[in-house]
């Protein structure tokens, strides 16, 4: 995603309407303006809020791959001890070797119902167009871009650089929550808890502010769904094992 915002960052900024030419101005990102623009009249024209809440919206849209990404981190874990046994199995290196440990390892996880792709990957591929086009929309939109919230102006970056350190406290945050149980096993979990946090400060440093503050936003309602997610599954067992 992170690398999807720079690549971009030498596209096109002309302002965007109906008559933009384009699959992607055309079809997503002038959509993406009008939908802003329309939601920012239920705010008294406040683009910031209007943001803030299609961000919520947008979180909430994902709510099942999030769903599905906890599930199979909880049973990932428990499957642990199984992990193990197949890497004591197979030590060698060499490629075939390797390639029966893979066989393997799918054939456990096909077995449990474990879907290694919503781990990470398939929440990330399908939130990165929805922010590419969301990006765009605001500022190649200039009633968007120009518009002032709080101490900052939503298409420049902010001057203060407290939104990107912000965004980067929260990702991390975000990130040991959700990915906690997994940490425990795989030290390489651990390792990108510490290395995405400077990524988001890096690329949000000198990209407009609505980006870190899209972050923000979406990494508060993440954590606070983590936490309640975990709280629920922790309640299903603490009540499976008193009625057992």
């Amino acid at each position: 995603m992170i690398v999807g915002i720079w690549v971009l960052a030498g596209c096109s900024r002309a302002p965007v309407n109906a008559q933009s030419h384009g699959v992607w101005s055309h079809y997503f990102v002038y959509p993406f303006s009008e939908v802003i623009q329309f939601v920012a009249t239920f705010f008294n024209g406040n683009y910031g809020l209007a943001i803030i809440f299609l961000t919520i919206i947008i979180r909430c849209l994902l709510l099942p791959f999030t769903v599905s990404q906890t599930k199979n981190q909880q049973k990932m874990k428990e499957l642990q001890p199984e992990m193990k046994r197949i890497r004591e199995k197979y030590q060698s290196k060499d490629r075939e070797t390797q390639t029966k440990m893979q066989q393997e390892v799918m054939a456990l996880y096909q077995k449990h119902g474990v879907n290694p792709v919503s781990m990470g990957c398939l929440p990330l591929l399908i939130q990165m167009p929805i922010l590419l086009a969301f990006y765009y929309a605001i500022i190649r939109t200039k009633e968007i871009s120009a518009h002032n919230f709080l101490w900052f102006n939503l298409g420049t970056p902010d001057h203060t650089h407290i939104l990107p350190i912000i965004a980067a406290v929260t990702t991390f945050i975000q990130y040991k929550i959700i990915n906690r149980q997994l940490e425990q096993v795989n030290p390489q979990i651990q390792m990108m808890g510490y290395i995405m946090p400077l990524i988001i400060v890096f690329s949000a440093w000198r990209l407009s502010a609505v980006l870190p503050m899209y972050w923000i936003v979406g990494n508060i309602f993440m954590t606070i769904q983590s936490l309640v997610i975990n709280r629920r599954r922790k309640d299903i067992q603490t009540t499976a094992n008193s009625n057992s």
